[in-house]
């Protein structure tokens, strides 16, 4: 190879040199279209680039990847840098001489088209670097995701319970919310969840919520879930158990808080793929409901009811939906925004919907118009029958059959605010035929108390004034159960219910034209006197009226198939000749009217099973002969009746009674006022047997009961169905013995089913004994007045359901409880169901028990008038959670002796004084 000499070589190098920036110049024009264009195809590839981050992002669950971001960032810059390079090379090419052959600036030139050629290779790797395959990766679950809400108001109490079991109680691992719809059941959950934002506690791993509602499923719980953990779970996964898995090879390994809203039935967390909360994951579910019967198949270790609000919480929110310019726009208006706030009986979703109804209503004629259409048709106010009512419907929809549907709208026929005896609303509805036969004293009966339980798990039904014997529907409820049975506000009802509005006449009879039930009870009507025509027409509740005296002949002319026809508590002292026209009745309820006679065309109602006429003050004359021939007679209450002659035509009634005439009777309540009478009673078996109220009074001459010591093991024997034992006016009885018999039917035995046992007025009455209290299961209330022979009532050690004790003006009475209680068992039953006390005018009382009892469920106390109870049997562990009152004289209090200081200090916030008695 021949060599290059040093010369040439320097030669080379110099013209390559000349030659390369040579081309810098000579190709600054191509070099420049080609940066331009491929500028735009970088622009249009980060365009590209920058959508798909866009639309990754906007899911929530991604997050661009760091190269990626660092790719956007060095386009963006060298887009400026390309930007100016551009301007400035064509800016030199214009730039020209010896006719734009040559650069006048060949050395900035030089430079231009250098930058220029540098640039076509920084773009051209940019673009081949910007060919992603993905560009984001999915992000962990955040913790929590805030939910839009609005401010909840009266909740403060509730929010703080629930709050403390999330975070102190370990043992505690689900917890129900559960409340009428429309209570805030939701809008506390939602808070709940957005306090773990707000606080920025990171308590759990991950916070999930999920809205469950009625028509949800498996899937789709399980495809919100995975969402929210970042799992793609498509719906056509192969099966649920597949989707599970994944969900739970997730959650297994975190600590997590799953928010369960609106849910209907039990959410099997096993089948969705939720590990059960434990004390080794320390996770928890909170979930709403409007069924308590949810709460346990969800097995809640605690239970929570969400309530209405109360008058003050229910007023700020109804003042804030309405406005303090409404409000203040007319004196008048804040009184009746007050009724109207009422009217919604603290239930939020109906003061929040009314409110901003009532926003715009600037003058008392309009306000007055809306109280109007609320009382008398609820469903016609705007955003009620559209809104409210068809979201609480979903409770109704969801109950489990359509004879407890029945059941829950024949509750709409009470008045508001109605406290209903859970007795009588068991038996209208057997009455109505809702419940199967008027076997009251069995399984019809029972069947009617399950109901009660489901509404009330259901909250369409709440507790009443007396929690056990009493239930009440909340205003709005029973606005919504008239809705439904107008079905749904599309045509006339079937209802006519005008019940305790101050009436003094009955609705025009244009208005009875197509109902099949009519409700009037608790007015001011006092007659009835015109012919209405309602060839539909089932039932008729006129109770409560006390001033309807008089019903004409020709009322009952066009009602030819009522079945039920309530006349209790009325001024009506004679039932018209008319009520033959009644062919189909079957429940005819007199009780505590002025009824004083009978007519002897009551034999034509063939089908009547019910008779009523307890209570009767002023009833003298009965067809009792009719009366024991009613054909398909099934309920007869003589209970407190002044009618009590039941010697009419000498034996004849007796050969009535022991001939089955009374074959088909299943309840009775029977009043006797002589001692004939009673020793014959006993061997009316058709009577005996199903008698369920017995008051024996004023029987002159009867001194035990039993009347012999050798029918005692025979007394109670034939009285299984005993419920109500009433004493009174005995002048001469001394002894009361319940003997230990045994009742059979088969190899079963029969506890006798005593509930209520009332003893008044018995002077000489000195001993209760042998008291069989294994059969007195059922025992919950006694009264003993003037009872003055009586030293103790021992006996009642062991009747473990005993709810109400009342002692008033027994002068012997020394101990309640005598002596020693010597099974610690008994002493630990003896009043442990025991909440109300009352204890009057007894000179000799000194103890209730010597020593201290648990009383795990006492409410109240009253005592008056005993000067020598010193001692209470109370000890630190005495009520400790329920007892609400101790009532008495100040100066009674002031000398009781307690175990130590300690003990009066805790029950000193209870007591109240008064100067007089107050119950009785």
């Amino acid at each position: 190879m021949e060599a290059v000499s040093p010369i040439t070589d320097i030669i080379y190098r110099v013209w390559n040199c000349i030659a390369v920036r040579t081309d810098y110049v000579r190709e600054l024009q191509e070099n420049l279209n080609a940066l331009r264009s491929l500028m735009e195809e970088l622009r249009s590839l980060r365009n590209d680039v920058k959508r798909r981050v866009n639309i990754a992002e906007g899911q929530q669950l991604s997050r661009r990847r760091d190269q990626v971001e660092l790719w956007l960032q060095m386009v963006e810059s060298t887009e400026h840098e390309v930007d100016q390079i551009i301007e400035e090379g064509f800016q030199q090419i214009s730039n020209t001489c010896l006719g734009g052959c040559c650069p006048k600036h060949c050395c900035f030139s030089y430079k231009v088209g250098k930058k220029v050629a540098k640039k076509l290779k920084v773009v051209t790797e940019l673009r081949s670097k910007g060919d992603f395959g993905e560009v984001a990766y999915v992000l962990p679950p955040a913790v929590v995701e805030a939910m839009a809400s609005r401010p909840t108001v009266g909740m403060d109490l509730m929010f703080e319970n629930v709050w403390r079991c999330l975070r102190e109680e370990d043992q505690v691992r689900i917890i129900g919310l559960y409340g009428m719809g429309g209570v805030g059941k939701t809008t506390l959950l939602k808070k709940i969840n957005n306090e773990f934002v707000d606080r920025g506690t990171n308590d759990f791993d991950v916070v999930i919520w999920v809205v469950v509602s009625k028509e949800s499923n498996v899937m789709r719980v399980q495809k919100i879930i995975g969402d929210r953990l970042g799992l793609s779970l498509q719906e056509d996964e192969s099966h649920d158990a597949a989707r599970a898995s994944r969900i739970y090879s997730v959650l297994s390994s975190k600590k997590f808080l799953l928010l369960l809203d609106d849910i209907w039935d039990r959410v099997d967390l096993e089948l969705v793929g939720i590990p059960h909360p434990d004390s080794k994951n320390k996770s928890k579910v909170v979930f709403t409901t409007r069924s308590e019967a949810v709460c346990g198949r969800m097995e809640a270790q605690k239970k929570l009811r969400v309530e209405c609000l109360s008058w003050n919480e229910a007023w700020d929110l109804f003042r804030n939906k309405v406005g303090e310019e409404v409000l203040n726009s007319d004196p008048k208006i804040p009184e009746l925004a007050k009724v109207i706030t009422r009217e919604c009986a603290g239930l939020p979703l109906a003061l929040i919907t009314i409110g901003r109804t009532m926003a715009s209503k600037k003058t008392p004629n309009e306000w007055k118009h809306a109280i109007t259409v609320l009382r008398k048709s609820t469903s016609e106010f705007s955003g009620m029958g559209d809104e409210v009512f068809p979201l609480l419907k979903f409770s109704y929809d969801s109950l489990p059959n359509d004879i407890i549907r029945y059941c829950f709208l024949f509750c709409a026929m009470f008045p508001e605010d109605y406290n209903m005896e859970k007795k009588y609303l068991v038996q209208h509805w057997i009455w109505e035929g809702f419940i199967d036969g008027f076997d009251v004293m069995n399984e019809a009966s029972n069947q009617g108390y399950d109901i009660i339980g489901t509404l009330k798990l259901a909250c369409l039904l709440e507790s009443g004034f007396i929690e056990d014997t009493q239930v009440k529907m909340h205003d709005v409820i029973r606005d919504l159960a008239l809705w439904i049975s107008c079905d749904c506000g599309r045509k006339q009802g079937k209802l006519l219910v005008q019940a305790r509005i101050g009436l003094t006449e009955a609705p025009g009879v244009e208005k009875w034209q197509e109902t099949e039930r009519v409700s009037l009870m608790e007015n001011n009507i006092r007659a009835l006197t015109e012919t209405p025509t309602c060839p539909n027409l089932l039932t008729l509740l006129l109770n409560g009226n006390r001033s309807l005296e008089r019903i004409t002949d020709g009322f009952f002319k066009f009602m030819h198939i009522l079945r039920i026809l309530d006349l209790s508590m009325t001024s009506i002292g004679e039932l018209p000749v008319g009520i033959v026209e009644l062919v189909e009745l079957l429940c005819l309820n007199l009780s505590g009217s002025s009824i004083h006679t009978l007519p002897d065309e009551l034999k034509l109602l063939v089908k009547l099973k019910y008779l009523d006429l307890s209570y009767t003050n002023f009833l003298t004359t009965i067809p009792i002969k009719v009366i024991l021939r009613l054909p398909r007679l099934q309920v007869l209450n003589l209970y407190t009746s002044s009618y009590g002659d039941w010697e009419v035509d000498g034996d004849d009634v007796s050969s009535l009674v022991e001939s089955g005439c009374l074959k088909h009777l299943k309840d009775a309540g029977i009043t006797i006022r002589t001692v004939p009478f009673l020793e014959k009673f006993f061997n009316f078996h058709n009577l005996s047997r199903c008698t369920s109220s017995l008051l024996i009074e004023r029987c002159k001459g009867l001194t035990t009961l039993p009347l012999s010591p050798s029918s005692s093991d025979t007394f109670f024997e034939n009285m299984k169905c005993l419920k109500d034992l009433y004493l009174n006016n005995c002048l001469d009885l001394e002894e009361l013995t319940f003997s230990w018999v045994v009742v059979t039917e088969g190899e079963k035995t029969i506890p006798l089913n005593l509930e209520t046992l009332i003893l008044t007025n018995l002077p000489k009455l000195k001993i209760i004994r042998d008291v069989a209290h294994p059969f007195f299961q059922n025992l919950a209330f006694i009264q003993i007045l003037n009872c003055d022979a009586l030293k103790d009532l021992t006996w009642l050690i062991g009747i473990r359901n005993l709810q109400t004790l009342t002692l008033c003006s027994c002068i012997g009475i020394e101990e309640v409880i005598y002596g020693e209680i010597a099974v610690v068992e008994e002493k630990l039953t003896t009043f442990s169901r025991l909440k109300v006390i009352h204890l009057q005018e007894l000179p000799k009382l000194k103890s209730i028990y010597r020593n201290a009892l648990p009383f795990p469920s006492l409410l109240t106390m009253e005592v008056h008038g005993c000067p020598k109870l010193k001692k209470l049997p109370f000890n630190s562990n005495s009520a400790k959670s329920t007892l609400t009152l101790i009532r008495g004289e100040k100066n009674w209090w002031d000398q009781l002796e307690w175990e130590d200081e300690a003990v009066k200090s805790d029950f000193l916030p209870n007591f109240s004084w008064y100067s007089s008695p107050t119950f009785f």
